[in-house]
């Protein structure tokens, strides 16, 4: 899979950004991390490229958030080098060209889809 570098997500996000059609995509607000909605269907997205450096490495579980935000937080950083960021893969919107991160979650005795829009005011290039 292609690995996507911080300038191709930034124009992917701005790309994302400028569409304001209507879209079951974003029919659910997908500011922050969140387990995958039962109303998206998963074959109606395309990944297009990861954000993992080597697949072969383990990546940190480090996150980035300078100002106090949580993973949680509608308004934390997208921070490519750092966790969940550095685990996903790029996705987009078949039906209306929107991009999304997505990542596997993996608990202690469960997996879990989870999901961001990619929010160009939000990215981060920040050295880990």
């Amino acid at each position: 899979m292609k690995k996507i570098d911080f300038p191709q997500l930034m124009q992917l996000a701005q790309a994302s950004a400028g569409i304001t059609a209507p879209c079951s995509c974003n029919a659910v607000p997908l500011a922050a991390w969140q387990r995958l909605p039962t109303s998206l269907e998963l074959d109606r997205f395309e990944e297009i490229g990861t954000l993992m450096d080597d697949p072969y490495d383990e990546p940190t579980f480090a996150e980035y958030h300078p100002h106090g935000t949580r993973y949680e937080s509608d308004d934390a950083p997208i921070a490519p080098r750092y966790y969940p960021c550095n685990r996903s893969q790029l996705a987009r919107c078949l039906d209306c060209g929107r991009h999304y991160l997505r990542y596997n979650e993996a608990g202690g005795y469960f997996t879990e889809l989870r999901i961001r829009a990619l929010q160009p005011a939000l990215l981060v290039d920040a050295a880990l």
